[in-house]
């Protein structure tokens, strides 16, 4: 017998006092599981649903089947091998785990970074954002049945990825941000080759925007379904782009400028209709400040002078005690690493708060109730989460 409480009154198992008795042998109520391989799941997770009919009745979430424990596993490392492990924890864009701990490992050991690894590092933050939008746009559009905008997205994620290659010779954990700066500058004609890359993606989001968001099936399934309450921004602690669709503007890149970004000329995206649509819409749009970024950042950004600041030996390193909290503005929202040290060569402790906790768990387990079972796929993707930033 499964104990819960349901927000609507019609289910006839309803007591007095609010819970019910669910029998999964009458016949009334059915138990999926969505996920965890499954075309529906954003990532290595899943979700165990009570339906009645086609309407789901709970939804819990269920997580483990990912590599996970990264936050102990760096507690018994020292500080330089905590530097490969520290990216694994959001496959898509890992380069904002590079930059919260190597920020954080500056703070505590007093390393000033050159100026031109600040320009380099928001460089590379923007190019990861733009990759992990393109993986978005392609599941949300997956999930209502259009499969071809996914086969765009990944072209474009593609050519991004070629342009991380040819910077710091890896296509997906990149590991160039270090405690101190950057590993190397800019390639000779990687501007050229950039500009190419930018302009594919705008014309890609212009294809985009009028197949997906002028799409009237789309449109049906998204337009009005998964709405946030805007209450809800604050008491669950929901960031990114999920607060700016609901007209509540939350970017840290603002909020608590870093890196260069106080030199930077844009405004973060926002909507008012909190929905699925609006969702969708916000992130696409932020895809085009992100290439506008881009392209200041490779017009301003100082090419000489270095790029590391001097470490002392890094096998021995032992940072000061104290502790801190760096944060900033991934695709998802606000990402944020607190550390504390104890002068020893290991971290004292590392947590990392990364959007998927609260947006993939304790929001998606309140909206997913009364929700038709063919929108569950399409409300989690619009949620943008990633499994590992909850198994830490």
């Amino acid at each position: 017998m499964l104990q819960f409480t349901p927000d609507r009154s019609q289910y006839p198992d309803k007591k007095e006092d609010g819970s019910c008795d669910i029998d999964l042998t009458s016949g009334k109520y059915l138990k999926l599981w969505q996920g965890p391989n499954h075309p529906g799941i954003t990532g290595n997770m899943s979700v165990e649903l009570t339906v009645c009919g086609d309407e789901v009745v709970e939804g819990r979430t269920h997580v483990g089947y990912l590599h996970r424990g990264f936050e102990k596993l760096m507690e018994r490392r020292t500080f330089i091998q905590c530097f490969p492990i520290v990216c694994r924890i959001c496959v898509p864009e890992p380069d904002f785990n590079e930059y919260c701990y190597a920020a954080a490992i500056e703070e505590l050991a007093g390393l000033e970074v050159p100026e031109q690894a600040l320009w380099i590092r928001t460089l590379i933050l923007e190019m990861g954002r733009i990759n992990s939008y393109m993986m978005y746009l392609g599941g949300q559009a997956g999930a209502f049945g259009l499969g071809v905008i996914g086969q765009w997205t990944t072209y474009v994620r593609d050519l991004m990825l070629d342009r991380f290659e040819e910077l710091t010779g890896a296509r997906i954990y990149h590991m160039f941000i270090l405690p101190g700066g950057v590993r190397d500058t800019l390639p000779e004609g990687f501007d050229q080759r950039m500009a190419e890359t930018l302009k594919e993606v705008e014309r890609t989001m212009k294809d985009v925007h009028d197949v997906m968001f002028r799409n009237a099936v789309f449109k049906k399934r998204a337009v009005g379904v998964g709405v946030i309450d805007p209450a809800l921004i604050d008491s669950y602690g929901i960031t990114g782009p999920n607060a700016r669709a609901a007209g509540v503007v939350k970017d840290v890149r603002k909020d608590a400028p870093y890196l260069v970004y106080p030199m930077l000329n844009f405004e973060p995206v926002s909507g008012k209709d909190s929905d699925i649509f609006t969702r969708a819409d916000v992130r696409r749009r932020d895809v085009l400040v992100s290439v506008d970024l881009i392209r200041q950042i490779l017009a301003k950004m100082p090419r000489t002078g270095p790029v590391m600041a001097k470490l002392p030996n890094v096998l021995h390193w032992k940072i000061p005690r104290g502790e801190t909290y760096i944060r900033g503005e991934c695709s998802r929202g606000e990402y944020g690493f607190y550390v504390v040290t104890d002068g020893s060569g290991y971290p004292r402790r590392i947590n990392v708060r990364g959007p998927s906790y609260t947006h993939a768990m304790a929001l998606l387990e309140r909206m997913i109730v009364n929700l038709n079972i063919s929108d569950v796929a399409g409300l989690m993707v619009s949620l943008h989460t990633y499994p590992p930033e909850i198994e830490r």
